[in-house]
């Protein structure tokens, strides 16, 4: 089983659109997000990419409460990839501090090849 689980999670990319979780409180939201990519870490069987796109790639500039989780998340080999337009659009092109720049060929792209996605 946890074979089974290691292959699904291998190939399953989560497209991240917002630096909180859910809607209603942004506290419990903002909360609820680092709760779950710390989980990410936890897990032992890492999913392949997490993509960054619109105030999502709040989550990978300079300040964010989860840069030491993406960085063990890169470290085991997750692609940690944050929208270019989206980091130019709140101005945090020079505050990049978890993960790589891309464009929307590259998210694309990979979002096609993927067996599974997951919007958060």
């Amino acid at each position: 089983e946890r074979a089974a689980s290691r292959e699904r999670l291998q190939d399953q990319v989560f497209l991240i659109t917002a630096d909180q979780l859910g809607r209603g409180s942004e506290e419990l939201g903002s909360l609820l997000m680092r709760n779950f990519i710390y989980t990410l870490t936890r897990r032992g069987d890492f999913p392949k990419a997490l993509v960054f796109l619109n105030a999502g790639v709040k989550l990978c500039a300079a300040g964010s409460p989860v840069l030491e989780e993406l960085a063990l998340l890169e470290e085991n080999g997750v692609q940690v990839l944050a929208c270019g337009t989206c980091l130019d659009y709140f101005q945090l092109q020079s505050s990049l501090a978890a993960g790589r720049v891309t464009n929307m060929y590259d998210i694309a792209d990979l979002l096609a090849g993927s067996k599974k996605t997951t919007t958060i």
